[in-house]
């Protein structure tokens, strides 16, 4: 009897790898399936459906392709492709393509990303790169309000933007933590480099949170007052508190940049200031020792005359002198607490 060995399954294409979630909906909210790229048209072609398209960097190929089924503008899709594009909306007819900066805590350090969406008004379709969490459970939650979804893609859009939202709340929460244990480190007796390096590193991550969720105010501003055909007047409410979580959000990075930078700059006056001390206290025992050394070097000089040098009882003298003016600095120097 032949064994043959179990053949091992074939890895996945590239395009299931870049194609998260590709699903048809029907007007009342309702989930149809999931379908192909190349099914979109077909579905499309129906009346009362829309579809919701997850990628997650995409190739050239496979965003020509959407360009294709979707009717999608040249310049949207080349920023599409290339990412590393700043937080914005821009209009091409009747669609909208958004840019939104997210962010991430990997292994403990913060790492950015971007989305990029194309909202038109029977699809959605958003593209990931870099540091993003999957927006699987935005969907799924939108699936379980159907007459919310019935609103269309923009609901789909909305649910995007809350996520995204929402998963900053969390790092601004840690950095909030992190900032109350940094200033017990800047308050310690003993000074850190370390307590420098990560002041640093988290007003660095700061700034770059802050620059990635400002520009938000104004995008989810234009979506409540702007693009009635794209977003109807139902989901204007729920635009207006996704803007005010990003408004809180955004308050709550620059309140922390500004607790951050009083932090390093007491974390540099401590670091002074213990400087100085420790100078106060060298330059006292450097006096209490010049005084024995100006009046023993007097004696070491090679003069035949010398004041009671002949005298027995001469070098108990000196030594006597030595100590009473060696004693009044140490007295002096410690009311002064340079000692």
């Amino acid at each position: 009897m032949n064994l043959m060995s179990p053949v091992p399954p074939a890895p996945p294409s590239a395009e299931k790898q870049m194609v998260v979630n590709c699903i048809a909906y029907r007007k009342d909210g309702s989930r149809i399936g999931d379908v192909t790229l190349d099914e979109i048209s077909d579905v499309l072609a129906k009346p009362d459906t829309f579809v919701w398209v997850g990628l997650h960097e995409p190739d050239e190929e496979l965003l020509l392709k959407l360009q294709e089924e979707f009717c999608l503008h040249d310049l949207a899709i080349e920023d599409a492709h290339t990412a590393h594009q700043r937080t914005k909306i821009e209009t091409y007819g009747d669609s909208l393509f958004l840019v939104v900066q997210t962010a991430q805590q990997i292994d403990g350090n913060l790492a950015f990303g971007e989305t990029h969406i194309f909202l038109g008004p029977r699809y959605l379709v958003s593209v990931r790169h870099g540091a993003s969490l999957s927006y699987a459970p935005a969907r799924r939650a939108c699936e379980h309000t159907p007459e919310l979804m019935a609103l269309g893609p923009s609901y789909a859009l909305y649910s995007i933007l809350d996520f995204i939202v929402d998963n900053l709340l969390p790092i601004v929460r840690a950095s909030r933590e992190e900032l109350q244990q940094l200033e017990k480190d800047i308050f310690a007796e003993a000074f850190k480099r370390s307590t420098v390096r990560r002041l640093y590193n988290m007003q660095r991550d700061l700034m770059t949170l802050r620059l990635a969720v400002a520009p938000m105010q104004d995008i989810i501003s234009q979506l409540t007052r702007l693009h009635p055909n794209l977003i109807p007047k139902e989901l204007r409410a729920y635009f207006r508190d996704v803007y005010d979580h990003v408004f809180r959000v955004n308050e709550a990075i620059s309140a922390m940049r500004e607790m951050l930078a009083a932090a390093i700059n007491v974390n540099l006056s401590l670091v002074t200031f213990g400087q100085n001390e420790v100078m106060k206290k060298l330059a006292g025992w450097a006096a209490m020792l010049a005084a024995p050394t100006l009046i023993t070097s007097w004696y070491g000089m090679n003069f035949t005359h010398m004041p009671e040098l002949a005298q027995p009882w001469a070098y108990p003298a000196v030594v006597g002198v030595v100590a009473v003016v060696v004693c009044g600095l140490f007295i002096g120097l410690k009311r002064a607490k340079w000692l």
